[in-house]
């Protein structure tokens, strides 16, 4: 029976490890996703300000 119970708990910690190992893969890409959308909103703020004249986040300059 003992190495049964190995067994099944070597199995669980296999399945616990991959469930870290892809929740960690995913915020890396949600980090990575989110740069991105950082990225993209502030080159349109750049363009909007540029387009419009006007200090829109309040840094004091336009574009």
């Amino acid at each position: 029976m003992g190495i049964f119970w190995d067994l099944l708990q070597q199995d669980e910690l296999d399945k616990q490890q991959e469930q870290a190992d892809s929740v960690e893969e995913r915020v890396s890409r949600l980090e990575e996703e989110l740069e991105q959308t950082r990225s993209l909103l502030k080159k349109t703020l750049v363009a909007l300000e540029a387009h419009l004249d006007r200090d829109i986040d309040g840094d004091g300059k336009t574009g």
